[in-house]
């Protein structure tokens, strides 16, 4: 997705819009499609909606956005909008509500996407309108999907069963030239003005100083993380914090979610797949206080989300901060594991090509990585063009991930990217890697 979105006609973004829009439904199809009705309708877990409820809520967004809103045409289902709202349901009620079956709802979601297809037609991207400025709320609603997609893909994680996903492995990865890079630090733009698809917390564009430090070349693998297992790390107080301590002894936490210990062998259990636990992969599916407990007993700590975005954008040679570690260009697959293109992380140095300037490695997709930071507004933040999306969440209680998992879109997987999630979450595609202060001998 690039930010020369504004250079293009109006008939090339119409075209491009359309291909977005077909993209992210391919991928809702082909997570729904993959398992029955009764798999579709059943809730695999407390922490996320049934998969079907997921897949009308996507059509439902699209259709108050797109055909309504965008599209001043008359509602199709007026009559669900409460039941797909995601704030009036906790997850965990949403099963007992009166859902559209899964015939209803792909019925619904395609007629839906017909409207849609009929008012991008139309639209006039020029007609003086903040929503439809280089196609903004198409590229909302096409972000919005994908990021219910990797939501379905992390439900199909928890589900019981046979493997029902198929995708080819990730490439090998390589011995890293270094363990950690030195970041000089230095002033850079964080965040973005110019990103047409930008959501807005990522906005706008401001100056930040950042300090020197040390960042790791790679995210901690699990042969890292193991060790920290091994090592008693789980039942030594001093490595957490009190609060982290006290979920620790709350949810009985031993290891990773998904790890297994059996006949002297660490396992791991990925979509319906166990497997011997692969010791050069990024560890995946640790909560916040369970990344800041490893940091602290391997001596270092979790990056500012200011240093993971410099570090992840800012080229020292040229003093720009870039779209992306690699550069400008939208990631390909030689740059970074996206898109659900492989069920699981890389290897660790599996993509010297998506190496920002200084050497840091694997900072886009992959995983989502911890940082030590809260959720909140940038100065100059607008909420826009609803509260909901970011105002509501900002506060102490949301940690920021950033970079992307292998379950992101390149759609979603800006360099500007913010998510945000409680600490104790691990469900989600996640894990770290460390930073620490500069010794005065690098500095």
């Amino acid at each position: 997705m690039s930010h020369q979105l504004s250079n293009l006609s109006a008939e090339g973004l119409r075209t491009f819009v359309g291909e977005q829009l077909e993209r992210s439904r391919a991928r809702t199809v082909q997570l729904t499609d993959a398992v029955d009705t009764d798999d579709l309708v059943k809730q695999h877990s407390k922490l996320m909606s049934p998969l079907v409820w997921d897949y009308a809520h996507v059509g439902n967004q699209e259709e108050l956005w797109l055909v309504r809103d965008v599209g001043g045409r008359e509602p199709l289902r007026q009559d669900i909008d409460e039941l797909y709202d995601a704030f009036q349901h906790p997850r965990a009620d949403r099963p007992s509500l009166p859902l559209l079956g899964p015939a209803e709802t792909r019925v619904y979601v395609n007629e839906v996407r017909d409207k849609v297809l009929d008012v991008l037609d139309h639209v006039k991207f020029d007609g003086g309108r903040e929503l439809v400025d280089n196609a903004f709320a198409f590229g909302m609603i096409a972000q919005h999907e994908q990021q219910h997609d990797e939501t379905m893909l992390a439900t199909h994680q928890l589900r019981a069963g046979a493997p029902v996903l198929d995708a080819p492995p990730p490439p090998a990865g390589r011995a890293l030239p270094s363990a950690e890079v030195f970041v000089p630090g230095g002033v850079f733009e964080m965040g973005t003005s110019i990103e047409p698809w930008a959501l807005d917390n990522e906005r706008p564009a401001h100056a930040v100083h950042v300090k020197p430090y040390v960042i790791d070349t790679v995210p901690v693998t699990n042969a890292d993380y193991l060790r920290f297992v091994l090592g008693g790390g789980y039942s030594d107080p001093q490595w957490w914090s009190e609060a982290g301590w006290a979920h620790v002894r709350k949810a009985s936490l031993v290891a990773p979610r998904f790890w297994s210990h059996e006949d002297g062998e660490w396992w791991r259990l990925r979509f319906g797949h166990l497997e011997r636990l692969p010791l050069d992969e990024p560890v995946m599916h640790v909560c916040f206080y369970e990344a800041e407990a490893y940091a602290k007993w391997a001596g270092k700590r979790l990056p500012t989300e200011e240093e993971w975005e410099f570090a992840a954008r800012f080229d020292p040679a040229s003093g720009r901060t870039r779209r992306f570690p690699w550069g400008d260009e939208s990631p390909g697959p030689q740059h970074a594991n996206l898109g659900q293109r492989h069920l699981s992380p890389a290897p660790v140095g599996a993509y010297p090509a998506g190496a920002s300037p200084l050497g840091v490695e694997q900072l886009i997709g992959d995983l989502w990585e911890w940082t030590s930071s809260d959720f909140r507004p940038y100065p100059g933040f607008r909420a826009w063009p609803y509260d909901e999306y970011s105002l509501v969440f900002f506060g102490p209680d949301y940690k920021i991930l950033r970079g992307g998992s292998f379950g992101t879109d390149e759609v979603v997987a800006r360099g500007t990217f913010r998510n945000w999630d409680y600490p104790i979450r691990r469900q989600i595609f996640a894990g770290f890697r460390c930073a620490r202060d500069p010794r005065p001998e690098e500095l």
